[in-house]
C-alpha cells in the first residue's frame, strides 16, 4: 500500500496555520478537529510543522502559559516528510526511527496531506487482514 492510498481514504482535509498565528489559536483548531498537528504554511509553501509535542514543550518551558507566543517560535522547521509514492511499510520504519508521529506528504513542493502514525498503523493492519 502506498501513502497516496492512505490520503485517498482519509480525504483531503488539510489543517494549516501561518508562522505569525498565535499558538493558542493553533491549540483551539487542533482540539476542535481532534488532530495532533498543523502544517505551517508561508506564502503558499510548507515552512514546518507544529504538533502537540511542540505545544507541550512550550507550556513546560513557560510554566504553563502560552501568552502571546506565535507559531514561528515553536515550529519544527525540518519535519520528516514523505512522497505519496512511498510504501506504507517503509514510512512506518522511518517514522519509528525518527520518532515522528505526523508526516506531511509532499508531491514536489505541493502539500497533499498529513499522515499520522495512527493512519499508518491502521493501514498496515488492514493490509495484513486482507492477506
Amino acid at each position: 500500500m502506498l501513502v497516496s492510498e492512505i490520503l485517498r481514504i482519509k480525504g483531503n482535509a488539510l489543517y494549516t496555520t501561518t508562522p505569525d498565528a498565535p499558538v493558542l489559536g493553533a491549540v483551539k483548531v487542533m482540539a476542535q478537529h481532534d488532530i495532533g498537528s498543523l502544517v505551517v504554511m508561508d506564502r503558499g509553501r510548507m515552512a514546518g510543522l507544529v504538533t502537540f509535542a511542540e505545544v507541550l514543550r512550550a507550556l513546560a518551558d513557560r510554566e504553563g502559559t502560552i501568552g502571546s507566543l506565535t507559531i514561528s517560535e515553536i515550529t519544527d522547521r525540518n519535519p520528516l516528510t514523505a512522497a505519496p509514492s512511498i510504501d506504507v511499510n517503509e514510512l512506518r520504519r522511518i517514522m519509528l526511527e525518527r520518532h515522528a508521529r505526523y508526516v506531511p506528504v509532499l508531491d514536489g513542493t505541493t502539500l497533499q496531506g498529513v499522515v499520522s502514525f495512527h493512519d499508518v498503523a491502521k493501514a498496515v493492519l488492514e493490509e495484513q487482514s486482507l492477506e
